[in-house]
Order: C-alpha cells, then structure tokens, then sequence
C-alpha cells in the first residue's frame, strides 16, 4: 500500500476475525479507511505504520501483545496515537496504556460512538500537534 493511502487510514491489529469486521464496518460508517491485521507479527512484517491516522491495537493478542507490539513500534520511529481495547479491564492494564501515551483504553464490548469519539480525539490532537512546528 503506498504511504499516502495509508496516511489516511486506520490501522486495527485484532486476532478475532468477528471484532475486526465490526471495527472496519464502524470505521467505515464513520468515514474512515483502516488496514486491519489479524496479529502484531502480521503488521511488523508488513508495514510500516509511521503514516497512519491512528492505530487501533488488542490487547490481549496471541504472541506479541498488543502493548509489546506498541513498544516495538515505537523503537523503529515516531508512531501514531494508539487506541488500546481489551475484553479484559484490568487496572494494571488502564495503567500501562496510560503510560503508553494512550488516547483511549476502551473495555470490550464498547460502543462505535465512543471509538469513533476517541478516534476523532486521537487525530485531532495529532492534527494539532503536526502544525504547531
């Protein structure tokens, strides 16, 4: 994918195949593109996601987890906002996407309006934060 399509796009690592639809279709409901990706080592191997509008990311995935995965991302370069989901709430979970710079940790099952609310808040800020130089 070139890198101006993926500038406009969402990315979404999530190993359920059911959850991944239901967040692309609510993406799409909300104007958005995604790229989705049924694991981290998928989307390590795969692209670089430097260019994305945001990155949507699992939790609990299998293998590399989803904040491992962020972690990585963020050694190879700038990375952009990260929204966490979970089927597990966990304190300690809140915690460490807190830390992560976060702009949402959203406990499954969570509503489209509030993912596209945190979406529309993640790239607001990055919109802001990019034009501020």
């Amino acid at each position: 994918m070139r890198s101006a399509e993926r500038a406009k796009s969402i990315v979404i690592v999530e190993d359920d195949s059911s959850m991944s639809q239901a967040l692309e279709r609510i993406l799409r409901l909300g104007g958005h593109a995604s790229i989705s990706y049924p694991s981290a080592e998928a989307l390590l191997a795969n692209s670089n996601v430097a260019d994305a509008a945001c990155l949507i990311l699992d939790v609990q995935l299998p293998g590399i987890t989803g904040f491992e995965l962020h972690s990585r991302l963020t050694q190879r370069g700038p990375t952009p906002p990260v929204i966490f989901i979970t089927a597990y709430d966990e304190p300690e979970a809140r915690a460490r996407a807190q830390s992560a710079g976060a702009t949402a940790f959203l406990a499954k099952p969570f509503s489209g309006c509030a993912l596209l609310e945190s979406i529309r808040e993640a790239v607001t800020v990055t919109t802001i934060i990019g034009h501020q130089g």
